[in-house]
């Protein structure tokens, strides 16, 4: 069945081609041209994914997101905010208040579809094996058990939400916000730290002497399994 997909788009040139490349690609399509058109659309049906515009009529894109992660039915969709703040500081406030992803504006139609692909396959995979491997290194994700090398690596419950969440995605980078919403949940108040402290501990039993570093850092932006 094809997902459906909800652009909350003020752009009355960009709106109809986002939708027109959706189509294209398989997935059902609802438009709204502002922030309360996208909350009526809310209320009729939920979508399987988000694309909302940062600085639409209000309410804009980081309202709604702070909107829909406080109610149940809706605290789970999937959230992409689309937008031209470039900053730093703005990534943050968007990842904070609740978007699973961030695309600056002007952006290619490709890495969008792919954006929402991985998104999606995030959100919705159900495993029909009880096994994530990557190199040298095993999930039992029925059993909860760890291995690298057939050794047995025990593991704190975040180590290995953390673990299991980079290992479902191997190669992406993702920032601590993203881990924090991941693996702590939305809305929860962490200090970002936290996930460097998590991040540690799980190099540290992860990585015998002699081993190589499976999780990289990378500068201003955070972590991947790499």
């Amino acid at each position: 069945m094809s997902k459906s997909i909800l652009i909350a788009e003020d752009d009355t040139s960009l709106l109809p081609l986002l939708a027109y490349n959706l189509k294209n690609n398989g997935f059902k399509v609802i438009q709204a041209k502002n922030g309360e058109e996208a909350l009526l659309a809310l209320k009729e049906n939920l979508p399987d994914l988000l694309l909302l515009d940062w600085m639409m009529p209000s309410p804009n894109g980081i309202e709604i997101c702070k909107i829909l992660r406080q109610k149940k039915e809706t605290k789970n969709i999937p959230i992409i905010m689309l937008t031209a703040k470039s900053e730093e500081d703005n990534k943050i406030v968007g990842l904070e208040s609740g978007a699973d992803d961030y695309i600056i504006k002007p952006f290619s139609t490709t890495e969008l579809i792919a954006r929402i692909k991985a998104l999606l396959r995030r959100s919705y995979t159900t495993f029909d094996v009880d096994i994530l491997e990557y190199k040298n290194l095993k999930i039992n994700l029925k059993e909860y058990r760890t291995y690298r090398n057939d050794r047995t690596i025990h593991l704190g419950p975040k180590e290995f939400k953390l673990l299991k969440y980079l290992m479902e995605n191997p190669g992406r980078v993702f920032s601590r916000e993203q881990l924090l919403n991941a693996v702590w949940g939305h809305g929860i108040f962490v200090e970002l730290r936290t996930v460097d402290t998590h991040i540690r501990r799980l190099r540290k039993s992860i990585n015998l002497k002699g081993e190589h570093n499976l999780i990289r850092t990378v500068r201003s932006a955070g972590y991947s399994l790499d």
